[in-house]
């Protein structure tokens, strides 16, 4: 028992060591870099599952479902960033272009349009993705600018 217990020790310490969270000595000094990496972690997630679902979205009623969850997620790291007006803007900017999907995702033919011959506008589909991502990389500037 002791050995597991061991190992599963020095296993999450190197996922730690790995993963930056055990730098830095947890001074106050390194606590502002420390929730910057929070957040651009969380944006990374949040732009990486917007676009993936945007690009196999097969049903626009759950693509709608899912992006509305992630902008509740943006809304929870704005909360968290409230100190900081850039960051707190860039948020907001992010946060407005997943509603703005949300938004486009309502004009999606069903699957059943699609059997029909209905099709996805690919330039509008590839244009909410760019702006998502883009509003993702304004978030990891402003971070990495503090």
């Amino acid at each position: 028992m002791q050995r597991i217990i061991t190992s599963t020790a020095l296993v999450f310490a190197g996922a730690l060591l790995l993963s930056g969270c055990a730098t830095g000595g947890g001074t106050e000094a390194s606590a502002p870099a420390d929730d910057c990496e929070v957040v651009r972690v969380e944006v990374r997630d949040i732009s990486n599952g917007a676009q993936n679902a945007i690009l196999t979205a097969s049903d626009p009623a759950e693509l709608q479902a899912y992006l509305d969850e992630l902008s509740e997620r943006v809304d929870a790291l704005d909360e968290q960033a409230a100190d900081d007006s850039a960051l707190a803007d860039a948020l907001d900017t992010f946060d407005e272009k997943i509603d703005a999907a949300s938004d486009w995702a309502e004009t999606l033919p069903t699957e059943a349009e699609v059997e029909a011959g209905a099709e996805i506008d690919a330039d509008a589909q590839a244009a909410q993705t760019e702006d998502i991502q883009a509003a993702a990389v304004k978030v990891t500037e402003v971070c990495t600018a503090e």
